[in-house]
């Protein structure tokens, strides 16, 4: 999310001194409003205990911030730490609007949370070797975001690593499913990251930024459900055993559910923890979705094909009114112009924008010309100007004229050397190493790349009475198509999306747009509306 004003949230700030150990990080005592053991000292905020929200124990801190004036916005507290001992600190926050995020301090500011994750937990974490003994500072700091409105509740949890604390509140243990992750890194420890996702593909945990040959273990608290384990290495050769010997396990109840050392670019594996899904089915669907119901596999996406076929083709030239209407950037810079894929800087102001119709292509010679309709999924892959294809908007963006001839009919993937960048990073080049294709492909950046994702696999779907005849329409198409209509996909070409769909979870651009095509052409994307079917159909 573009940072678009100052810094938030007062400090609440601890003088005193233990030995490696937050005092009273899961907020479980309190003197009336005031969380024992910290004090706020902004008027800009107000703290009060919160009973009905709670990642573990008993209570959370509830951080009402009212104010986008504050330029002190730390919320810290004072330890001890011992030189060449690893200080393993987590936090876990909630955030209600997306108006904000935070970051993780750790003798220095350190990684972010997603704002985007709204109403569910997610976990910050860092691991930290002082090199001499002596007192450190830990905590967060908040930063509003683009759609902040002046106030906003932010809840958080479960500060560790956590002293016994003084009683009378709970013992702020686990009151889900306890568990680990627990990883030893090979010689290139910064290359390695972990994420676990929900049945939602919401990030529920992460990891990265690791030390060299060193061995991390991270507590986790999840409720009952599905999950995905993902630990990845941008290298592509894995955590062991070329460049030293590492390894990961997951653990949950003494027992280790996934475990591995030897990949490539990443491994996932999928763990049900209590009651999960109710026996890997499409459980709990209703509603437009119905039919579908207590499906998987291949029949499920069988049955979502009949849900979702006979949309109403609008016409390839009612995409400009659609884009008119309803790709406007309303979620970055929030200025009213053309959301553009291949142009929008997420974090910081765009290279140049589109007004609606009057920068329409058009003509153009380079970068912010003008714009116009980018088939995601090339129309030379299923025969050219051939309806619905070449209409459905589920697959079609507003995007930079110049960019979109850089990227042709080329497939998306993973590009190792680039030939062309865009002002925004989108990138067309050679694929990188390990990625299972040699040719060409063109990477957006990584905002966009769940989004084109579940469009392709929205394609797969809507399209699974035709799209098993498309491989041989061109040589693209042959590249990612496996001539199927259950799988549809190469495997190199699944992974990625499933890769990208993971890491990229859904947006509130992708909720908003999904209803607007509904009511434009009268179907909908399901992978937006419900990710984990991807899993459920495709694997994991």
């Amino acid at each position: 999310m573009k940072r678009t004003g100052s810094m938030l949230l007062g400090m609440l700030f601890a003088t005193f001194a233990v030995q490696a150990n937050i005092e009273n990080g899961d907020f479980e005592n309190w003197s009336g409003n005031t969380p024992e053991n910290w004090t706020t000292i902004d008027s800009g905020i107000s703290v009060s205990q919160s009973a009905s929200q709670k990642q573990s124990g008993s209570l959370s801190a509830a951080v009402q911030v009212n104010t986008g004036s504050q330029g002190s916005t730390d919320f810290r507290q004072t330890i001890t730490v011992t030189a060449g001992q690893t200080l393993d600190v987590s936090v876990w926050v909630r955030h209600t609007e997306g108006g904000m995020r935070a970051r993780l301090y750790v003798a220095g500011y350190q990684g972010y949370s997603n704002a985007a994750l709204i109403n569910q937990w997610q976990q910050l974490s860092y691991s930290y070797t002082p090199s001499s003994s002596g007192s450190i500072e830990v905590g967060l700091r908040f930063y509003d975001v683009s759609g902040f409105d002046g106030s906003e509740l932010v809840y958080v949890d479960n500060f560790q690593p956590a002293s016994g604390g003084s009683g009378g509140g709970g013992s702020g243990g686990c009151t889900h499913n306890s568990g680990s992750f627990n990883l030893t890194t090979d010689n290139y420890g910064a290359e390695t990251s972990w994420q676990i996702t929900n049945g939602q593909s919401s990030v529920v945990g992460a990891g990265s930024g690791y030390a060299s040959n060193t061995t991390y273990n991270e507590d986790l608290c999840l409720e009952d459900g599905d999950y995905t384990l993902t630990v990845s290495d941008t290298y592509g050769d894995g955590i062991c055993c070329q460049y030293g010997s590492g390894q990961y396990s997951l653990t949950f109840a003494g027992q280790t559910v996934a475990s591995g050392d030897v990949f490539g670019s990443s491994e996932s594996t999928s763990v049900t923890l209590g009651s999960g899904s109710g026996g890997g089915g499409s459980g709990g669907l209703s509603g437009y979705y119905a039919s579908a119901d207590g499906l998987s596999g291949y029949a499920l996406k069988s049955a979502l094909y009949d849900i979702i076929k006979g949309h109403a083709s609008q016409g390839y030239s009612a995409l400009w009114s659609f884009y008119s209407a309803n790709e406007i950037d309303s979620y970055y810079e929030n200025d009213g112009s053309i959301l553009d894929i291949y142009s929008e800087r997420p974090t910081s102001n765009d290279p140049y924008s589109f007004a609606s119709v009057s920068d329409q292509c058009g003509n153009y010679s380079g970068e912010g010309d003008c714009y116009n309709r980018e088939h995601s999924f090339p129309r030379s892959w299923f025969g050219g100007s051939v309806e619905p294809m070449n209409s459905d908007v589920h697959h079609i963006f507003a995007s930079d004229g110049f960019v979109n001839s850089k990227r042709s009919s080329y497939p998306y993937g993973d590009v190792g050397s680039a030939s062309f960048t865009s002002q925004n990073g989108s990138k067309l080049g050679s694929a990188e190493s390990g990625l299972g294709y040699s040719g060409t492909v063109f990477e957006p950046i990584d905002e966009f790349k769940g989004d084109l994702a579940r469009a392709y696999f929205y394609m797969a779907t809507r399209y699974e009475n035709v799209i098993g005849n498309w491989q041989s329409n061109s040589s693209s198409a042959d590249a990612i198509l496996n001539g199927s209509s259950t799988q549809v996909f190469e495997s190199w070409f699944l992974n990625l999306l499933k890769n990208w769909h993971q890491m990229d979870p859904v947006s509130q651009k992708e909720v908003d747009r999904n209803e607007a095509a509904h009511s434009y052409q009268g179907n909908r994307n399901p992978f937006i509306d419900h990710p984990q079917l991807i899993s459920e159909i495709w694997g994991n």
